[in-house]
Order: C-alpha cells, then sequence, then structure tokens
C-alpha cells in the first residue's frame, strides 16, 4: 500500500507557491492542481511497482481530539492570518475540489471519515493491513508507527526516507526506536499540534505563556521509566494522559476506528476511464502527455 497524506502533500506544494509568487500575485488554483497532481504522478511513478495500490488519505470535518481537547490546532487560524495577502478561503476550498476531483477521476482509493484525520485513517490502516507499505508525509507524527516491521515513511517536503533516529526527527540516536520517539513527543508535547509539554497547563501555547521546562536529566530518566512511577503528582499524571491520548495513535476512539474500516472497505476506485478527459478539461498540457504514469 501506498498511503498519501493529501493535506500534507497539498500544503507543501501550496507553500512553495506562496513562499515564490510575486508581491500581490493571486494564489492560482489551476497551478495548485498541477503541482499537486504533479507531486503525486512523481510518488506513483517511484513508489507504486514496489508498495501497490494507492490509497489517498484526507482530513474530515472536525477532529474528535477537538472534543477531548478543544484547544487542539487552536493557533493555526492565527498563523494563517499571519500570512499577508493570502486568501485561506480559495486555498482550502481549491483543496477541496481537487480532493473530488480525485474521488471521481483517479484510479484510487480516497478515504474522507467525519471526526478523523488523515493521520488518524492511515494509522487503523496500517494497524489492520499488515501489508508492505509506504506511508508518503513529512509528519512526524507517523515515526511511531514504524513499530510495525512493514511499514515506511518518505517524507514529501524532505524527499527523503524518515525513521526514528533520522537527524530531521531526532538529535538523539540513542532514542532512535519508535517507542522513545513516542515516549518523547508525549512528554514534550507537539507545538504545532497546540499540544504543550506534559508538565504545562492546557492553555499555555493558546495564552502565550512560557511551558513548564522539562531539564535534560529528567528527560532522560523518564524515557525509560515507566509513567506510573515519575508521574508523581496529578498534575504529571493528568498531562501525561491528556498528551498520551493526542498522540499515541493506539488511543484512537473505537467508533472511529471502525468508521475507517467500514469507509475503506466500501470505498471504491475512481473511474480511470475519465481521467485523460479531466487532464485535457483542466489544461493540464504536461500531464497529460504522461497519463499513464497514474496508473
Amino acid at each position: 500500500m501506498l498511503y498519501v497524506d493529501l493535506n500534507q502533500v497539498m500544503i507543501a506544494n501550496i507553500m512553495i507557491h506562496i513562499h515564490s509568487r510575486k508581491q500581490n500575485e493571486v494564489v492560482d488554483e489551476n497551478l495548485i492542481r498541477h503541482m499537486v497532481l504533479n507531486s503525486l504522478r512523481s510518488y506513483v511513478v517511484k513508489f507504486k511497482k514496489e508498495y501497490g495500490d494507492v490509497v489517498i488519505c484526507c482530513d474530515g470535518s472536525r477532529s474528535w481530539r477537538k472534543d477531548v481537547f478543544p484547544l487542539y490546532k487552536a493557533n493555526r487560524k492565527k498563523d494563517r492570518e499571519a500570512m499577508i495577502g493570502v486568501d485561506w478561503n480559495i486555498i482550502f476550498g481549491t483543496l477541496n475540489k481537487l480532493r473530488d476531483e480525485l474521488k471521481t477521476n483517479f484510479p484510487y482509493k480516497v478515504i474522507q471519515v467525519d471526526g478523523a484525520e488523515a493521520d488518524d485513517i492511515i494509522a487503523v490502516l496500517v494497524k489492520n493491513i499488515p501489508e508492505k507499505s509506504l506511508i508518503l508525509s513529512s509528519d512526524k507524527d507517523f515515526v511511531q508507527l514504524q513499530k510495525y516491521p512493514h511499514i515506511k515513511q518518505y517524507s514529501s517536503t524532505l524527499e527523503k526516507f524518515i525513521t526514528a533516529d533520522s537527524k530531521n526527527v531526532n538529535k538523539h540516536p540513542d532514542r532512535g526506536t519508535p517507542s522513545k520517539f513516542l515516549r518523547e513527543l508525549i512528554l514534550r508535547g507537539d507545538v504545532g499540534d497546540g499540544i504543550p509539554n506534559f508538565l504545562s497547563p492546557d492553555n499555555c501555547l493558546v495564552a502565550q505563556e512560557r511551558q513548564k521546562p522539562i531539564s535534560q536529566k529528567n528527560l532522560d530518566k523518564w524515557l525509560v521509566e515507566d509513567p506510573d512511577t515519575f508521574c508523581t503528582t496529578e498534575t504529571m499524571k493528568r498531562g501525561y494522559k491528556r498528551n498520551e491520548l493526542l498522540i499515541d495513535f493506539d488511543y484512537i476512539p473505537e467508533d472511529v476506528t471502525d468508521r475507517i474500516l467500514t469507509t475503506y472497505g466500501e470505498v471504491k476506485k475512481g473511474d480511470a476511464s475519465r481521467l485523460l478527459n479531466y487532464l485535457i478539461e483542466n489544461r493540464l498540457r504536461n500531464l497529460i502527455e504522461r497519463v499513464q504514469e497514474f496508473y
């Protein structure tokens, strides 16, 4: 299986477009479509022969994580608004349109489940389909899934395979195992997702308050100790459980897991016979010449 984290791949392409555009130049829907589809084509060419069927995984509406932690990714909107001159309504509209086009016209399964993120979909399918698989995403959260021997991960941003001991995800080779990587992520939290370290209160990132520091000495010790041993206060216990629930894919709710597996079983691949006409209608001239590379 070749699992594609669609949102991550699309945003990576859009950020390239945003940073390379001229001042006051609007984001162009056609250029975004071409960039994303050309990236997808290149990955299919590079990996499909070895890993088999392509599964496009998409974020659904409102992640279950926001129900258990309302501040999850709370700063994302503010970060986007800080990018002057970028109309994110147009961008997200383009992304949604492209996702639907992939569902209809391309020979891949496109999976989207309400309440689940692409991360959840990939994690559940990896856990339940024990086939040699590649996760196409730069998201470091997926490193934990490398505990399964049939899983590898390729960063669409860095254009390289990443592992628990890769320099881009872990500066300490002695922690280079999926389990230790996951433990450190739980302890440190994930600022990009609005998750504080386990010693800090829920709202410290939103309130722009300094997190309670974790010393290197304690971090080294906590990586090998049982959480029941080192979580000596209710604050530590609560913070650890909060982060574990949000970060560890083994805590994806059962109802979300069931919906993902049901959707995967029911969804059909898009109608590949429509692909050439789709490329022609959207004037994707360079891709028309390479249409066979999408199969």
